[in-house]
């Protein structure tokens, strides 16, 4: 009877694994299957099952998105890029570095999609001004194949991008230029600009996805971490905000400079412009691009009120959940009764600030002055707006992974499973966090990274302890691992948004990503056997992991024992 539970469960857990990976129904859907099967299955019951879709980690993901719905709402976002821009400067690889840092820093707060979809319209325009337009980029790049098209695009070069760059030189100085610069020099030319564009592009929506690896709200699959610890080891209480992000937040500048390393060599931006000077349409094209960045800049004028406000707020909210209890020093958290205060209610608290928070400057001279006029009353974030900008969705996917986890642990298949993995125990530990890695990373190319989580983690945990291994050791690397999707356009919502743009090819994608996903596997390695193993006490078996451990070991015990009862008779 026992065995058949569990076979039920292992069908419904391959059922959702099969809709998520195929997305034959959508994926919110497929997450509310636990709620029509485990209860009519006999698995799990619904008063046990139902909480599982809005515990305290939904608070935690719904305050961080309301928290950047306001920032969007505002255009702090903008300001924040476009600074960042100018600040870097314009050359290639500086302005690849520029275009990485900001979204990787915009999606630790944003979802990686809202950065994603923000920062490639800069960079576009960033590019005509550098390059003129794409179209007529492509055709120099054929010119020297079609000899008549070499001579009309000699003689056209100059008129068609003028119309892009206002704010450049006069069409006489680019004649002249042109008329120097020979047929196979304007082909090469372009070619180069076209491989720095691709590199624009691609380098856009792969910051996007490492920088919300570093902090819990930044994407779905690290809740899921905290979720599912809280579930498999109620006693664990060492990731919080501050303690994942005293982690994650190194591991991300690492794997962002290697990354910027490798789409600079690849498209271009890595070589002596770097620091020097080549040649005068070059510059020139370079002047036009700051003096355009400069311009939407100055734009968006001095800081306003709302923007300030929400700037307070927003650095509230990241000092406050950092500092909670970031386990490296005592937090705030100790003026409260002991596990009380948690990530999400600070979250929730000062979001729920926003929604009363006045958008323009209070008044008072209504107060002196009956007669005076009073303007509408607009806080930092409307109901109306949060409604629209919450992803209903990704609440209900996350409800389903806690709610699958819930029953593949009440049910005893995740300690089956666990049992069939004991042949991985032979693997180095070192090693086993690479191949954990790596694997994920494959795998969420063709899934989604929260089912990519959802499915695995239970099995990755029930594994470190049939090894005794610390869980954490496994556990963050899966996590960290299922957010490294780089090699497909369907592998995450930013590829697709870049890839929709029509400049790149999958080649593109899967010549640049293939490595990347590699520099994200070492880089992981790296964070787990340094820093990582300081601060949760890797190296050790944890006492909060013990208790499951006999829970295990003595279902293991019992099924042997039943199954040679079951032999002799």
């Amino acid at each position: 009877t026992c065995f058949q539970v569990e076979g039920k469960c292992l069908y419904v857990v391959l059922l959702m694994a099969m809709f998520w990976c195929t997305e034959a129904l959508p994926l919110a859907v497929t997450a509310m299957l636990p709620v029509c099967l485990f209860p009519t299955l006999g698995i799990l019951p619904s008063k046990k099952l139902c909480p599982q879709y809005f515990l305290e980690t939904n608070f935690l993901f719904l305050s961080g998105l309301l928290m950047a719905s306001s920032i969007e709402e505002w255009g702090l976002h903008r300001r924040i890029a476009l600074k960042v821009l100018t600040i870097v400067g314009v050359k290639p690889a500086w302005l690849i570095l520029g275009m990485m840092l900001t979204s990787s820093f915009l999606s630790m707060w944003l979802s990686n999609t809202a950065t994603t979809a923000m920062m490639l319209p800069i960079a576009n325009a960033i590019l005509e001004s550098l390059f003129g337009d794409l179209e007529t980029l492509k055709q120099k790049c054929k010119s020297p194949d079609d000899p008549e098209g070499q001579s009309v695009k000699l003689h056209s070069l100059p008129s068609v991008p003028s119309e892009k760059r206002m704010l450049a030189i006069d069409g006489t100085d680019k004649m002249e230029q042109s008329d120097m610069m020979t047929s196979e020099e304007i082909q090469l030319e372009s070619q180069y600009q076209l491989k720095v564009w691709k590199g624009f592009l691609i380098c856009i929506p792969y910051a996007a996805s490492i920088g919300g690896t570093a902090t819990l709200t930044g994407t779905a699959p690290n809740l899921i971490l905290i979720g599912q610890l809280k579930s498999h080891f109620p006693d664990c209480d060492l990731i919080n905000f501050g303690s994942w992000f005293a982690f994650a937040f190194p591991l991300m500048l690492i794997f962002l400079f290697f990354g910027w390393i490798w789409i600079s060599y690849l498209y271009g931006g890595l070589n002596t412009r770097l620091c020097f000077k080549k040649s005068d349409h070059r510059a020139e094209a370079e002047a036009r691009a700051r003096a355009l960045i400069e311009d939407d800049y100055r734009k968006l004028g001095p800081l306003n009120f709302a923007e300030g406000a929400i700037s307070f707020f927003f650095a509230l909210f990241a000092i406050l959940l950092f500092t909670r209890d970031p386990k490296f020093f005592s937090g705030w958290s100790v003026f409260f009764k002991k596990g009380y205060v948690s990530d999400a209610v600070t979250g929730v608290i000062i979001v729920s600030i926003l929604f009363f928070f006045p958008s323009q400057k209070p008044s008072l001279s209504w107060w002196f002055d009956p007669k005076a006029s009073n303007t509408p009353y607009v806080p930092l974030l409307s109901w109306k707006k949060a409604q629209e900008s919450v992803p209903w969705n990704i609440i209900l996917l996350l409800g389903g992974g806690f709610a699958m986890a819930k029953a593949c642990e009440e049910s005893g298949l995740a300690s089956w499973i666990g049992g069939h993995l004991q042949p991985l125990a032979e693997v180095p530990p070192a090693a086993a966090v690479m191949l954990i890695t790596a694997f994920l990373a494959g795998f969420t190319e063709f899934a989604s990274n929260t089912a990519t989580i959802i499915i695995f983690l239970p099995v990755i945990a029930e594994l470190a302890i049939r090894v005794s291994i610390n869980p954490l050791y496994f556990m963050i690397p899966a996590t960290v691992g299922c957010s490294y999707a780089f090699m497909l356009p369907v592998s995450t919502p930013p590829n697709s948004i870049a890839f929709a743009s029509g400049h790149l090819m999958v080649k593109d994608m899967v010549k640049t990503g293939f490595v990347m996903n590699i520099l994200g596997v070492l880089s992981v390695a790296l964070a787990m056997n340094t820093w990582g193993v300081a601060m949760f006490d890797l190296h050790s078996y944890p006492e909060w992991a013990r208790p499951i451990n006999k829970t295990a070991l003595l279902t293991g015990v019992h099924f042997s024992s039943v199954q040679s009862v079951n032999a002799t008779l």
